[in-house]
């Protein structure tokens, strides 16, 4: 009878085997103890060996191929044999009566499936899609960065019955990555908001309809609600009781925003105060006069960041007099004596990413980690005569900004990204310089490190951190990057590591610079040392070329005039 010849589990890691070379063909007598074929593992190549004996009727795997565990390699049996009931069962085919099962099967399938359909065809009855009236228009949330999945509804710039023109700003959009404007580009009124302040769009979701004044929208507005493609996931419940609740806090809202508007619209001088409803809202539940507040954003527009920030000076006392500086203030307690309680912090849009592609990394890319200490002394004594002569103040992060660029050159294959099928090893070098913010961590990118001078990446790296702190940075402004530098120096950390931000294959953790006691001649003398770590996705970067490429970079650190050349 014939047999089927299955790949074995050659390793404990193994899930499948490449036949690297058949020793035997069809129609080859084989016994117990042959050699059939040669198998590649994900450890070794190793000899695949016959237990039985026979006739080869069916080799099912051509050389090259790659065959999973218990996969069907060849069938042996008596020469001359009808082997084919073997390969159907092996294939999922099950001979005749299966398929009297299958068509059985099918029949009962298509019987539901009537019924479904009419069932579908009545609820689709039900609730009809409604037409876009005529010369309305929809818009959209749109995608403004590679990792977007969702945008937070800041505010809107437009309420319901205003004009609007095709460029006008509608709306302020926080992302993952930044806060930025929403365009509508169509001209006409303002007829419907779905996503209030506040709320979450998903990609594409409908939030404001535009159109002529007057257009009735009400029976397409239902329409979005009941189909939950109202720009809000938390609509999708479309429960009426939510919805009420929802309009009168919407109602609430709107007092105590246009209560805010008369009240902290201008300052005690009688000038106007320009801040977002957001910053006005945390101002006032935080006792802050927003007044007092200095803004970051637009023409000193105060934002939430500033609100966040904002220390009160010392107040004055009743005779005139200020606390004296270092006088102890009295300290609030962190709780109520013998009451717990606790915060909970809706997570940012930057958050919900950083924590869903920095998890992603950690669990699917094999983190390895090479750490080495770098002498700075050179370093130092060129930095400051470079700085007597640079119109830009070069920082030692920028020193090593140019280093990993150079150093890239010459390993290119640390600069690269692990793309499934392959390894894309990047021609141009973007180096990701991450920036520590409120809601999280965001990665400026200096593109084209490697053909920039000091000065000019010093001049880039500080527009884009001033950016990324004010959430003003353009998609291209943090996206692209092949490597990726954290430096906690300037916090006082000594060594730590990082984890890889994709789809970068390594990223440098740069801690702080230490004096440390070195042997120096016949005596002893003070040496100043910086500790570097790399993180490497051993799927991608081996450990030797990591090595190497931290090898070249202590030697353009140690030396750096040799970056000029």
């Amino acid at each position: 009878m014939a047999e089927a010849i299955k790949m074995p589990r050659m390793s404990d890691t193994m899930t499948e085997g490449v036949i690297v070379e058949w020793h035997k063909k069809v129609g080859d007598k084989i016994k117990p103890g042959d050699t059939i074929a040669e198998v590649e593992t994900d450890k070794a190549t190793m000899e695949l060996e016959s237990y039985n004996e026979g006739t080869i009727l069916y080799l099912a795997v051509e050389k090259g191929k790659s065959v999973p565990v218990e996969g069907l390699l060849a069938i042996i049996g008596k020469e001359g044999e009808d082997y084919q009931s073997v390969l159907d069962a092996e294939k999922g085919g099950k001979a005749k009566d299966t398929k009297k099962s299958e068509n059985k099967m099918e029949e009962n399938k298509s019987e539901e499936n009537k019924k479904e359909t009419s069932d579908s065809k009545e609820e689709k009855n039900d609730s009809k899609e409604v037409a876009l009236p005529e010369g309305a228009k929809l818009i959209r949330m749109p995608l403004m960065s590679d990792t977007m999945k969702e945008g937070k509804i800041i505010q809107w710039h437009k309420k319901v019955g205003d004009k609007v023109k095709s460029d006008d700003t509608l709306a302020e959009v926080e992302t993952d990555k930044a806060t930025m404007d929403v365009v509508g580009y169509e001209e006409g009124t303002l007829l419907y908001i779905t996503t209030e302040a506040g709320d979450a769009a998903k990609i594409n979701d409908v939030i404001a309809i535009i159109g002529k004044e007057g257009t009735d929208i009400s029976a397409y507005a239902e329409w979005l609600k009941s189909t939950g493609n109202t720009g809000n996931a938390e609509n999708k419940q479309t429960a009426t009781s939510k919805n009420e609740s929802q309009e009168e806090t919407k109602k609430i809202n709107s007092e105590e925003e246009s209560k805010e508007e008369t009240n902290e619209e201008s300052s005690e001088y009688g000038e106007r105060i320009k801040a977002s409803p957001l910053a006005k809202r945390m101002a006032q539940e935080k006792g802050i006069d927003i007044a007092k507040v200095k803004g970051s954003g637009d023409g000193g527009r105060i934002v939430k960041k500033d609100v966040d920030a904002y220390v009160p000076k010392a107040e004055q006392k009743s005779d005139g007099q200020k606390d004296a500086p270092g006088a102890i203030q009295s300290v609030q307690p962190f709780a109520a004596i013998g009451e717990e309680s606790y915060e909970d912090i809706p997570n940012s849009q930057m958050r919900k990413t950083i924590a869903r592609r920095l998890g992603e990394s950690k669990y699917q890319a094999p983190h390895f980690y090479l750490t080495m200490e770098i002498n700075m002394d050179n370093a130092m004594k060129s930095r400051k005569t470079m700085n007597e002569l640079s119109p830009v103040k070069i920082s030692f992060n920028d020193l090593v900004i140019k280093a990993c660029a150079m150093s890239l050159r010459l390993h290119p294959a640390v600069n690269s990204s692990w793309m499934g099928d392959f390894i894309r090893r990047n021609k141009h070098i973007h180096i990701g310089s991450a920036v520590a913010v409120d809601e999280g961590l965001i990665v400026p990118v200096i593109r084209f490190a490697d053909q920039k001078s000091l000065s000019q990446i010093a001049a880039g790296a500080k527009d884009l951190y001033e950016k990324a702190k004010n959430k003003k940075l353009q998609p291209e402004e943090f996206s692209g990057n092949t490597f990726t530098i954290s430096n906690l120096g300037m916090m006082d950390i000594e060594e730590f590591t990082a984890i890889i931000n994709p789809p970068d294959s390594a990223i440098l953790a740069v801690g702080k610079i230490k004096e440390v006691v070195v042997k120096k001649g016949d005596g002893f003398g003070v040496s100043n040392f910086m500790k570097v770590t790399l993180s490497c996705d051993h799927r991608s970067v081996d450990g030797a070329v990591g090595a190497a490429f931290l090898q070249t970079l202590k030697a353009f650190l140690e030396n750096p005039v040799t970056m000029l050349v």
